[in-house]
C-alpha cells in the first residue's frame, strides 16, 4: 500500500512545483524583470498618487516599457511620494522627460506615463525624475477643484450676479410689453431685405374704351398727349382710398399695372386709337412737330368712403397751341358707385368711371379743334 501511494505523492508535488514556477515566471515577467536588461529610475510625485500600485505599468509615449517596482512616502514631507520604476534599456529617458499619472480604461487604472525629452545626455544609474505638478490628479478630482473654484467665484460676485439677473428681468418685461412693436419692426426689416416676402399682390389695369363708331368730327391736326402731372400722392401704383376722416389708405393686396399718370396717358391714347387710328394723338416724343398739346393734370383717382362708397376720377385738361396759348380747357369728373369695399370691385368701378371720362375727353377734343 505504501509503495503504491508513493508515486502519486511525487507526481502531485512535481505538478505543484511546475505550476508555482509558471506563476512565478509570469509574475516576474510582467511585474519585475521582463525579458532583456532593465534600467531603474526614481520618480518623485509632489502630491497624491491615487490608486497607483506596485506592478502598475510604465508607458513611454503610450507604449508599455516597464513597471512600478516600489512605492514609498518621503519621511520629511508628507505631501510627496517616491516611486521606483524599472524600464527596458534603450527607452529614451532624458533629464527633462515629463512624468505624469494617467488613468486608463473604464475603471481608471493608474499608470505612470513618460513623455518626450530633448536633453542629449541620458541619466545613468538610479536617476530621479520629478513629476509635473498635479500629475496624480484624477479627472474626478480636477472636476471637484474646478467646481470649488467656480463656487468661490460665484460667492465673491453674488451681488453683481443678482443685479445682472434683475436687469435681465427688467429687459425681458420690456420686450414682453412691446411684442407687437418688435414684430412690426422685424417684419419691416424682412420686407426691406427681401426676407419673409409677402404674398404677391393682385394686379389690375385700366381699360381703354372699346372700338366704336368713328368720330363725327375727325381730328385733322397733329396732337400729342404730354405726361400727366399730379401731386406725389397719385404718382403711385396703389389703389387709393379716402377714409371718412380724410386719411388716405390703400388696398394692401392689390395694385395698378403701372403708376396712375402712366396708366391714364396710355389708356387715353389707346381710346383715341380705337375710335380713329389714323388721326389719334401720340405721345410727346422727340422729333414730332405737334400742332397742339393735350395737357392733363390729375386731381382725383381714388375710392371715396364718405356716405355711399364710390370711385371718383377728376382730370383737368387743356389744349395748347403751337404758340403756347391755351385754346380750350375743361375739368372732367366722373364717379361710379361700388357695392363692396374690396380691391376687385374698386378697380372695376374706377375702370367704369375712366371709360365715361375718356369718351367725354375725346368728344371735347374733336369739337375744340
Amino acid at each position: 500500500m505504501m509503495e503504491t501511494r508513493a508515486p502519486y505523492l511525487i507526481v502531485g508535488a512535481l505538478i505543484c512545483v511546475i505550476i508555482g514556477a509558471a506563476f512565478g515566471f509570469v509574475y516576474w515577467l510582467h511585474n519585475v524583470g521582463g525579458l532583456g536588461p532593465r534600467a531603474t529610475y526614481s520618480v518623485r510625485f509632489n502630491g497624491s498618487v491615487p490608486g497607483l500600485l506596485v506592478g502598475a505599468g510604465v508607458l513611454f509615449n503610450g507604449i508599455r516599457v516597464g513597471e512600478v517596482t516600489s512605492l514609498s512616502l518621503v519621511p520629511d514631507d508628507t505631501h510627496r511620494v517616491d516611486a521606483k520604476i524599472s524600464v527596458a534599456v534603450g527607452t529614451p529617458v532624458r533629464r527633462d522627460t515629463k512624468v505624469s499619472l494617467e488613468f486608463q480604461g473604464l475603471t481608471g487604472v493608474p499608470v505612470i506615463a513618460l513623455e518626450g525629452g530633448e536633453a542629449r545626455q541620458e541619466p545613468t544609474g538610479t536617476w530621479q525624475l520629478v513629476a509635473e505638478p498635479g500629475a496624480g490628479q484624477s479627472m474626478t478630482q480636477a472636476a471637484r477643484d474646478a467646481l470649488r473654484r467656480m463656487d468661490t467665484v460665484l460667492a465673491d460676485n453674488s451681488s453683481s450676479l443678482q443685479a445682472t439677473i434683475s436687469n435681465l428681468r427688467t429687459f425681458s418685461d420690456g420686450l414682453a410689453r412691446n411684442t407687437n412693436r418688435i414684430d412690426g419692426i422685424l417684419g419691416g426689416l424682412e420686407r426691406m431685405t427681401g426676407g419673409g416676402a409677402a404674398p404677391p399682390k393682385a394686379v389690375y389695369d385700366l381699360k381703354a374704351i372699346a372700338a366704336g363708331p368713328a368720330l363725327e368730327r375727325p381730328i385733322k391736326a397733329q396732337v400729342v398727349v404730354t405726361d400727366p402731372t399730379s401731386i406725389v400722392l397719385f404718382d403711385t401704383q396703389r389703389i387709393l382710398i379716402e377714409e371718412n376722416d380724410g386719411r388716405i389708405s390703400h388696398f394692401e393686396d392689390a395694385q395698378w399695372a403701372d403708376t396712375i399718370p402712366k396708366l391714364i396717358q396710355e389708356k387715353l391714347i389707346q381710346s383715341f386709337e380705337n375710335l380713329d387710328i389714323a388721326n389719334a394723338p401720340v405721345r410727346a416724343t422727340e422729333g414730332i412737330n405737334a400742332d397742339y398739346k393735350l395737357m392733363i393734370d390729375i386731381r382725383r383717382m381714388q375710392i371715396i368712403t364718405v356716405e355711399t362708397p364710390a370711385a371718383e376720377i377728376a382730370l383737368s385738361v387743356r389744349l395748347v397751341g403751337a404758340d403756347g396759348k391755351v385754346i380750350a380747357s375743361r375739368i372732367f369728373q366722373e364717379s361710379s358707385k361700388i357695392g363692396e369695399m374690396d380691391a376687385r370691385t374698386a378697380a372695376s368701378a374706377l375702370n367704369e368711371a375712366f371709360a365715361a371720362l375718356a369718351r367725354e375727353i375725346i368728344s371735347w377734343t374733336s369739337q375744340s379743334l
